[in-house]
């Protein structure tokens, strides 16, 4: 048996996302149920979050975030071999939605899966689709973090109604001659998993906030620190810190607590809200049109959610 030479490093090519068109503002909350805009504001820290229409799917989404993610790559369909789609929205469970929006790019038989660890799966996903890169079973990795929360939410509920939001971001993973993905640090906590659950299909997204915001801001900056000691980076040089946009009050915790006192950190939530695996993509892309990050830079991504579970690691930006 000749085993391939391994690839001494992945890292990410380019990034894209897509937002719905709709816009739904906290006063368009109020009209519907008992809240305001200073209390979500104050409780969660957003404005404004994006809605999909009854028609558009995730399936929409992802295809739409991936095309930009491989167009701004430089790379063409053929390009691809490995496909992974982090969503806990599907509508239904088969055919998955990889198999699919590879179809809709043009990307012939590449392998295909989707990743189900909730608002943790965009960063399972890039851990991923490096360990793939590096190992020789990918040269390139398309990975999208798609959800439509909106279908799964209770409307008249503001507990949850106003956190949650629909929008994919993308990303492109190659080889590299030294390494611009760390390595990943994950785990999980099923003994709170009772704390963020869709009971079925007829049932809607039940959420503990306070059980969520207490985990939250106690056991993931050292799974942040972690992250950074493994890939070799000391807080202080990393140029952006993008955690999952759940609440601002968790970011700008675990920010705190960080000490990466030179980073731009996240803060897409606020017109954005939270869309779960979608979130770190898409509020990276967002950051890189804006000009908020400048390509070279390191950033230190962090998922975390229902499962419970936890994600992490710093990226070289594109």
């Amino acid at each position: 048996m000749k085993i391939p030479d391994i690839v001494p490093g992945a890292k990410v090519l380019a990034f894209g996302h897509y937002q719905p068109a709709n816009v739904v503002t906290n006063d368009d909350l109020a009209k519907t149920m008992d809240t305001n805009d200073e209390w979500i504001q104050s409780r969660v820290g957003i404005k404004e979050r994006r809605i999909a229409s009854p028609a558009e799917t995730v399936e929409d989404m992802a295809t739409i975030a991936g095309g930009k993610a491989l167009a701004a790559s430089g790379l063409t369909p053929d390009d691809i071999d490995l496909v992974i789609v982090a969503s806990c929205t599907m509508e239904t469970q088969i055919p998955n939605a990889s198999a699919v929006v590879a179809h809709r790019l043009g990307i012939t038989a590449p392998g295909a899966f989707d990743i189900n660890a909730a608002c943790a799966g965009f960063c399972y996903a890039l851990g991923t689709a490096s360990a793939a890169v590096r190992g020789g079973s990918a040269k390139h990795v398309l990975v999208i973090g798609a959800e439509k929360l909106s279908q799964w939410v209770d409307w008249t509920d503001r507990s949850t109604a106003v956190i949650f939001a629909d929008g994919a971001g993308a990303a492109v993973v190659g080889p590299a001659e030294t390494p611009g993905i760390g390595p990943v640090v994950w785990g999980s906590a099923g003994d709170k998993a009772d704390a963020i659950y869709i009971k079925n299909r007829n049932e809607s997204l039940h959420q503990e906030g306070q059980t969520v915001f207490r985990w939250a801001t106690t056991a993931l900056h050292p799974v942040a620190l972690e992250a950074c000691r493994r890939a070799g980076v000391d807080p202080s040089e990393l140029a952006a810190f993008v955690p999952h946009q759940a609440n601002l009050r968790i970011v700008e915790s675990i920010a705190r607590k960080l000490g990466a006192d030179k980073a731009v950190i996240a803060r897409d939530i606020v017109h954005a809200g939270n869309t779960s695996a979608a979130s770190i993509p898409l509020a990276l892309s967002r950051m890189l049109e804006r000009g908020e990050v400048q390509s070279g830079g390191l950033a230190l991504v962090l998922g975390f959610g229902a499962g419970l579970t936890y994600a992490g690691q710093v990226i070289e930006i594109p």
